[in-house]
């Protein structure tokens, strides 16, 4: 429990502090983009150029996640409100902190960044190309702050775990990474084992992406993230081969000819962005009956005309942040329980959740992160 994880990291510390009499300060890591950086460590001032990076650092220090943050990108609050409002109350501090522009839309300030001496900038390999093309890497390195490309978004499923232990090494946090990474295997393995062994039927699905976020239909994920889900979860994308890369979109006749057996949209909750738009507000504390109301419409739109997941009402809503978090493996489960009830009858993935916040987050968990119109 978090006891032994903080006697662990405790631990951990305590021996990192001893050794570092011996040596040097001085650490090189290898990021997600293959770049290897050397600065100091532990990281004491830390930039995350993404909010959300929250969740990663969450895990790492239950007790303090913001110790070490001088800024962040302003999007944590914006997407993913639900979350962002029990840190809030938790850690009142963090209204305090500097908050930056993205790196992809040009916005970020370099002197702003600057100001707060921060140690190391940790970026979202996305924003890569943006930030060499606008220069910022070759600014930041001219002022001596290396930036360290993390990754949970474009490919989670062979990235998250080498950033976690990426951000662990950099926080001197590397005895609870490690835990964590246990942990998330161990979770998942529970779904791809018996998926290898039983090698069922598997099922076509359709992943509505933020379904009812706007009016053009639909959003969707390639091979990757919520499509590479499905496919350890023991189904079949309708869009793998339709949508070369993690994110694209898919047109009504591809859907209504693939008929899937499934529909599943990811859902948030969006008025930063959408006021009272049509996606589906689940997250901790989501007001059921309206998320159920609004996924029962989205079945109404052309794209859904007749196909068996309406049919059959196998048509689910889940939390979207599972596609942006290091919880992936719960999405797992819960895909695997909707497309094989009768393999997965004893998985739980709501006491899943419950360990994971539990175990390693800084807040309580509360239900409300996935519905289905075919209750199991």
């Amino acid at each position: 429990m978090r006891i032994a994880t903080h006697f662990s990291k405790w631990l951990f510390g305590a021996l990192s502090a001893l050794s570092c009499v011996a040596s040097a300060d001085e650490i090189t890591v290898t990021d997600v983009a293959g770049r290897d950086v050397t600065l100091e460590a532990p990281a004491e001032q830390v930039i995350l150029g993404e909010g959300r990076q929250i969740y990663l650092v969450g895990i790492l220090e239950p007790e303090d996640p913001f110790a070490h943050v001088v800024g962040w990108r302003e999007d944590f609050s914006q997407a993913d409100p639900d979350n962002y409002a029990r840190y809030l109350e938790r850690f009142p501090e963090i209204e305090a902190i500097p908050t930056f522009g993205g790196f992809k839309d040009g916005t970020f300030d370099v002197e702003q960044a600057a100001s707060l001496t921060p140690d190391v900038v940790m970026m979202n390999i996305e924003a890569k190309t943006a930030t060499e093309d606008a220069g910022y890497d070759d600014k930041l390195a001219e002022l001596d702050i290396p930036i360290v490309y993390v990754d949970f978004r474009e490919d989670p499923i062979k990235n998250t775990i080498p950033s976690m232990r990426i951000i662990g090494k950099l926080l001197g946090d590397e005895a609870a990474a490690e835990e964590f990474i246990t942990f998330a295997e161990e979770q998942l393995a529970r779904v791809t084992d018996v998926i290898e062994q039983a090698d069922p039927e598997r099922p076509s699905v359709f992943i509505d992406r933020a379904g009812g976020y706007s009016d053009e239909c639909c959003m969707s994920f390639g091979p990757a993230n919520f499509g590479e889900y499905v496919a350890l979860a023991g189904g079949t994308n309708i869009a793998a081969d339709i949508i070369p890369n993690t994110f694209g979109t898919l047109n009504p006749e591809q859907i209504i000819a693939a008929d899937p057996d499934h529909m599943v949209v990811t859902g948030g909750s969006w008025d930063a962005y959408v006021p009272g738009g049509d996606w589906v507000g689940v997250g901790p504390g989501a007001d059921m009956e309206k998320a159920q109301a609004k996924l029962e419409a989205l079945t109404e739109r052309t794209a859904m005309t007749g196909i068996q997941a309406v049919e059959s009402d196998n048509v689910h809503a889940i939390w979207h942040q599972f596609y942006n978090s290091p919880y992936y493996f719960v999405a797992i489960q819960r895909l695997a329980k909707w497309l094989h009830p009768d393999l997965f009858a004893d998985l739980d993935p709501e006491a899943t959740m419950a360990e994971l916040h539990d175990r390693f987050l800084p807040i309580d968990y509360e239900p409300g992160y996935w519905l289905s119109l075919n209750d199991d």
